[in-house]
């Protein structure tokens, strides 16, 4: 099936995107090479140095994976940015719920696998956040943006701690959401104020070894923001 031609007005983004449309089609199947850089140019009608460098986009994007002397292969007919932008785009409900259950697992494996400096690390963002609140003499330390970078310092920590390559990665991609949706929830005085004692629960439970503790912990410490947005969506 041959590709359309791509019109002028960007030409890198426009190949860009009519290669991204036939991976999402399933043109080329999962597993499966692409046509060469020649072929491409010809159905697009572009110069193949186009083609190399919309080809390249889509690798750096995880949809294709080139192998050095054997061509380009389709890794993925679904374009991750797109599902993580998605995710970026989320209401704060939404983020709530997926907090709950990255944190509450990554919680869980930190317990089996933390390491010394892994503890060292929440206690940090913990005391830093404290620090802070008692020495400005007003809510969140009067500087609500370091309060909440503090806040996911922590819950970053937590999930490091697990040691899943895959889970921190997934987390540091979707805690810009997690930092979002918290500096708007402490700026509402309709949502709870964040609880020292229940991020030293998690820590605690952590550092003991209790995998269900700490699971039970992480799920316990977002409960009263959920069921607080539960409630707010409710009587909308």
């Amino acid at each position: 099936m041959a590709l359309q031609a791509a019109g002028r007005r960007s030409l890198v983004d426009t190949v860009v995107d009519a290669l991204r449309a036939q991976l999402t089609a399933g043109t080329w199947p999962v597993g499966e090479r692409i046509p060469t850089e020649h072929a491409l140019a010809e159905q697009l009608q572009v110069g193949r140095n186009t083609v190399r460098e919309a080809v390249r986009v889509l690798v750096h994007a995880g949809m294709l994976r080139s192998r050095q002397g054997e061509g380009t292969f389709v890794v993925s007919c679904t374009d991750p940015g797109d599902i993580m932008r998605g995710v970026q785009r989320a209401g704060v409900r939404d983020v709530l719920e997926l907090r709950i259950a990255l944190e509450a697992e990554a919680a869980r494996l930190a317990a089996q696998r933390h390491r010394p400096d892994d503890l060292d690390r929440m206690r940090a963002a913990l005391d830093a956040q404290a620090a802070l609140e008692a020495e400005g003499g007003q809510p969140f330390g009067g500087d609500l943006e370091l309060y909440a970078d503090h806040d996911v310092a922590f819950h970053r920590a937590v999930v490091e701690a697990a040691h899943n390559t895959a889970l921190t990665a997934t987390y540091a991609w979707f805690s810009s959401s997690v930092r979002e949706a918290l500096v708007s929830s402490l700026g509402d005085e309709l949502m709870p104020r964040i609880v020292h004692g229940d991020h030293r629960a998690v820590l605690d439970a952590i550092a003991s070894g209790d995998p269900e503790a700490a699971e039970k912990a992480a799920r316990a410490l977002l409960e009263p923001p959920k069921r607080a947005v539960e409630k707010l969506l409710a009587e909308r």
